[in-house]
């Protein structure tokens, strides 16, 4: 491909039927990720009584596959998992504390890349329990998510990424459910409540579709949210495969499947003068020169909440030198009605201009570590760490100790565990 300049492989899921664990990775698996590969890396793990397989099956009438992780405990009666069949279930697993599957992850046989992925999902989902069960993420005891299969589907999903080079990852917007599911705590509403939090923590574009069904599990939510890079319509890409993960239900009118589009995404040197990717983002901006700073600050955490990828003020001079700024947003185009909506409703702006530019975002990847006993998110790139400063800040809160202190800490810690 080097007559195209510089590509990057990217696997754009998507979830118009809904999402689950291993419905990810048997789409993967269809698209091309060796069964056997797979196996090999989520047998790093150190875990036993298990079998991963994968089935040809139809999904009205479209050819997928589906994945299989059947677990046997010592009684010897095996124990199947959910296998995206959209229904929780109680389940007989037993409960582990999101502090032992980190632990098994990081002393697992994992590559690198794999074990980052699989940690920034588990890390996600126990911040999310944390969250709504009032306790620390360390404290949190997961009930599904904890079993066995869901441990595989997590890792494998993120093995098959790694045996197709997989270096970006976007995703449409996810189908949920109506009505109520079963779980663990009871019966809870659909979506449950654990999915709705994780799509509300990257702003995630989501449907509901007239189905009393559990489309979106938590460990398929988890796995886009932590892990997409965006989220929108299929980037510009050359296509070199696709897979079909199925469900277990065959629902008429609907294929039950999660659909993954392989491929290379490229950016041409002559056009652009750049190497990279090239990302596809929307550029707004606005001229006020009525509001206080205030304003312009709330305009600006508004615009963040509404899925900004960037949002900042420059100082300008306007006619007859009235001192005023402009706003500005950088956004996917899939998000571009909202952004451009809340910029006029937060600034007061009599219109909007933008333009459809792109952007070549560095390649990062997201860790939780543990600073003075509480958790906290790093994200690595290329010779670079960043403390996640809101969780930095949440540390000296609790501890007493000055922010400097523990992002110096948080730092040092992290440039450690590289």
């Amino acid at each position: 491909m080097s007559g195209h300049g510089h590509s990057v492989r990217t696997a754009w899921f998507h979830c118009f039927a809904g999402t689950a664990g291993d419905m990810t990775m048997a789409s993967l698996i269809h698209a091309g990720a060796s069964l056997t590969d797979v196996a090999a890396i989520v047998g790093g793990l150190p875990l036993d009584g298990y079998v991963l397989s994968a089935e040809p099956v139809l999904r009205c009438g479209v050819a997928a596959t589906h994945a299989l992780v059947a677990v046997h405990h010592d009684h010897g009666d095996p124990e199947h998992g959910n296998h995206g069949d959209h229904d929780h279930g109680e389940g007989h697993a037993p409960h582990r504390p999101y502090r032992e599957i980190r632990a098994l992850l990081e002393r697992a046989d994992l590559p690198d890349r794999v074990r980052v992925r699989a940690l920034a999902t588990f890390a996600l989902l126990a911040e999310v329990e944390g969250q709504m069960h009032r306790m620390p993420a360390d404290e949190v005891e997961f009930h599904e998510v904890g079993s066995v299969d869901a441990i595989v589907d997590v890792v494998g999903t993120c093995a098959a990424l790694e045996v197709l080079g997989i270096d970006r990852i976007v995703c449409s917007p996810i189908a949920v459910g109506h009505g109520t599911v079963r779980a663990a705590h009871g019966v809870l509403p659909n979506p449950a409540p654990a999915v709705v939090e994780l799509l509300a923590r990257r702003h995630v574009p989501s449907r509901g579709i007239d189905d009393p069904r559990e489309l979106a599990t938590p460990t398929g939510v988890a796995l886009m949210v932590a892990l997409a890079d965006s989220f929108g319509p299929m980037p510009s890409m050359l296509v070199e495969s696709i897979g079909y993960g199925a469900g277990t239900a065959d629902i008429p009118g609907r294929p039950n499947v999660v659909q993954v589009v392989v491929g290379a995404e490229v950016s041409s040197r002559a056009a652009t003068g750049r190497d990279g990717s090239g990302q596809p983002v929307q550029a707004f901006e606005a001229n006020v020169d009525d509001v206080s700073g205030e304003v312009l600050a709330h305009a600006i955490a508004a615009l963040l909440a509404a899925g900004a990828h960037d949002a900042w003020a420059t100082p300008i001079v306007m006619k007859k030198g009235r001192p005023a700024h402009t706003v500005h947003a950088l956004c996917d185009p899939a998000r571009a009605a909202e952004v451009a909506a809340v910029l006029v409703r937060e600034t007061g702006s009599l219109g909007v201009r933008g333009s459809l530019i792109e952007r070549w975002p560095q390649q990062r990847s997201q860790r939780t570590i543990e600073v003075h006993g509480h958790p906290v998110r790093i994200k690595y790139a290329e010779a670079t760490i960043k403390v996640e400063h809101d969780d930095a800040l949440a540390v000296a809160a609790a501890t007493g100790l000055p922010l400097r202190t523990v992002l110096a800490d948080a730092g040092a810690i992290a440039a450690r565990e590289l």
